[in-house]
């Protein structure tokens, strides 16, 4: 097949990230509310977390030469911090980005929906939370620092990762989508594992409770915070202008 004949616009590469967020939710949050408790074989954590590792993993090689498959508007903030994208087309990702998030949310609502067993008013529908809402109870501030680190490290990765003097060209993908396996692998019960705006604000819509969007504040700030300071500190350590980006 031949390759696109121009260079993707700001409008193609926002489709890109819509779907891919898209992609991202619907399998990782998907796999959660559908695979995760199936009686006798559910997948559990473990299979939640290779869940969410491999959507953007196969995201990345669809689209990752179209947008960068950011699909996170944490991984955009600290993109553009990290001096890796231009903030003027910041606004135009993180829409496209959350707007992916609502509609796959939308979808599977209309999936589980379907199944005489699942009570949307009591479903939590894979929601972020803390405090009484964290899976294992954590506290407040104890999931605002694993939020914070997880991303932090995810930026660095990321920037790792696509640096020209990190791995071979291709191989980034698997090396970005393994980090977010693991990451969830460690913090699932600790928050249920955001380090994503927009994978937060779809499922926190059609919750069956109000607190999902009453916390929702937390897995906004602390996620982009932790991505922009990766951004940032990766770049102050390491930025070569000769041989690096």
């Amino acid at each position: 097949m031949e390759g696109l004949s121009v260079s993707p616009t700001l409008i193609r590469r926002s489709i890109a990230e819509f779907l891919g967020t898209f992609w991202l939710v619907f399998g990782g949050c998907g796999s959660a509310l559908i695979a995760a408790a199936f009686p006798e074989l559910g997948i559990g954590f473990v299979g939640v977390s290779f869940a969410f590792g491999l959507t953007l993993l196969t995201m990345a090689f669809a689209i990752g030469h179209i947008s960068g498959c950011h699909i996170n508007p944490a991984v955009t903030c600290g993109l553009v911090a990290g001096k890796r994208f231009p903030a003027k087309e910041l606004p135009a990702y993180v829409v496209a980005q959350v707007l992916g998030a609502i509609a796959a949310s939308g979808v599977l609502y209309i999936i589980v929906t379907g199944n005489p067993t699942f009570n949307a008013a009591s479903s939590t529908f894979a929601s972020n939370g803390y405090g009484a809402h964290s899976p294992g109870g954590y506290s407040l501030l104890a999931c605002f620092v694993a939020e914070f680190v997880l991303t932090f490290f995810f930026l660095w990765v990321i920037m790792g990762a696509t640096d020209k003097r990190g791995v071979p060209a291709g191989f980034a993908p698997i090396a970005i989508g393994l980090c977010l396996t693991l990451i969830h692998l460690i913090s699932i019960p600790v928050t249920n594992t955001s380090v994503n705006p927009a994978r937060s604000t779809g499922p926190a819509i059609f919750a069956g409770y109000w607190w999902p969007l009453q916390q929702l504040w937390l897995f906004w700030i602390a996620p982009i915070l932790g991505g922009v300071a990766g951004g940032v500190v990766y770049r102050f350590l390491f930025f070569d202008p000769d041989k690096s980006f």
